[in-house]
């Protein structure tokens, strides 16, 4: 029995019954990755497919799925619905902690903070916009367009509404909620201690995140590095608060701005849908990131100083304190020691 129990030593938490922080990780983002998140993404193609009016299901009735405006839309719904399947059941099973401890304690002061991220999202991206606009580096050349062929302006712009509010959620949830708190969680040794646990975590899981962005459209090794340090921002307001109500709210609205109100590319990808305002974008791509959009030239970091500052001072007015939050390294409440 003894030896038993120090073969598992590598693999269980002691006295908690559950996986280690690394393999609470590896599984749930395999399971997300390579087995749920495909199936979900096949499934809902089918749904739409058998939806749609016209052609069936041969290969006539399929090609206008991959040049088709909703693919993004069918992408990001798939990755919405594997992202809550598999960290709810990972939650449950792996991480013994309520849904509601990765970021969800609904209540007055979260809506609040989700709209101030939100309103942050638009400001920091309309900043980012109306510098280029006055250095000459953008033209305005339309407004109000539909980019779907023969779908109005009205119904278009619901599309990347949905896509983006979709990949606001999944994504700060996958990145923030579960990887961050989780890696804390990890690294909450007794030479580290959990406020540097948290802060090793924020950075981590912000260049895991940068990572993932590295093979967008138009990816460079500086726009892979600014991706990372968005992830910082985004992350700031949850090591601040242990809550996603912000990091929400700022990546739905920075999306949002950046490609369908301005009509940047939004992380190497263009604008989908509709855009309120079609530009033509100039100017030194080594500052407005070119092809990646802002995210990937020296505005886009800019943007996101400012934002971590305005972050800090909207923290400080809502509670009179700025500290990390560090019950995020710290296992269920059940777990931790009295």
């Amino acid at each position: 029995m003894a030896g038993t129990e120090a073969s598992l030593r590598p693999f269980l938490e002691e006295g908690a019954g559950r996986p280690r922080a690394l393999w609470r990780l590896l599984i749930q983002y395999l399971a997300f990755d390579k087995v749920v998140l495909p199936l979900f993404f096949n499934l809902v193609v089918v749904a739409w497919l058998l939806a749609r009016p016209g052609p069936g299901l041969g290969p006539s009735g399929a090609s206008f799925l991959p040049g088709s405006p909703a693919l993004p839309l069918v992408g990001s719904i798939a990755a919405l619905a594997a992202t809550l399947l598999t960290v709810g059941l990972a939650g449950r099973f792996l991480d013994r902690r309520p849904f509601a401890d990765f970021g969800f304690h609904f209540g007055g002061g979260w809506w609040l903070d989700l709209l101030f991220g939100m309103a942050l999202g638009a400001l920091l991206m309309t900043a980012v916009f109306l510098c280029e606009l006055g250095l000459g580096w953008i033209t305005v050349t339309g407004v109000f367009l539909s980019v779907v062929p023969g779908t109005p302006f009205a119904l278009a712009i619901l599309i990347p509404a949905a896509v983006y509010l979709c990949v606001g959620v999944y994504e700060e949830l996958l990145a923030r909620g579960y990887q961050l708190r989780n890696a804390a969680e990890g690294l909450n040794l007794p030479f580290v201690g959990s406020r540097n646990a948290v802060i090793l975590a924020w950075v981590l899981s912000s260049a895991f995140f940068g990572y993932l962005h590295a093979n967008n459209p138009n990816a460079t090794l500086s726009s892979t590095f600014n991706v990372a340090l968005a992830g910082l921002m985004l992350g700031f307001g949850y090591v601040l608060t242990g809550e996603l109500a912000i990091p929400i709210g700022l990546h739905i609205a920075w999306n949002f701005f950046q490609g369908s109100v301005y009509g940047f590319p939004v992380s190497g990808l263009k604008p989908l849908g509709a855009v309120f305002l079609s530009t033509d974008q100039g100017g030194p791509a080594l500052w407005t990131g070119g092809a990646f959009g802002p995210e990937g030239g020296l505005l886009g970091p800019a943007a996101m100083v400012l934002g971590c500052l305005l972050i800090a001072l909207w923290m400080r007015l809502r509670s009179g304190r700025l500290s990390i939050h560090t019950p995020i390294a710290e296992g269920p409440k059940r777990d931790r020691r009295a």
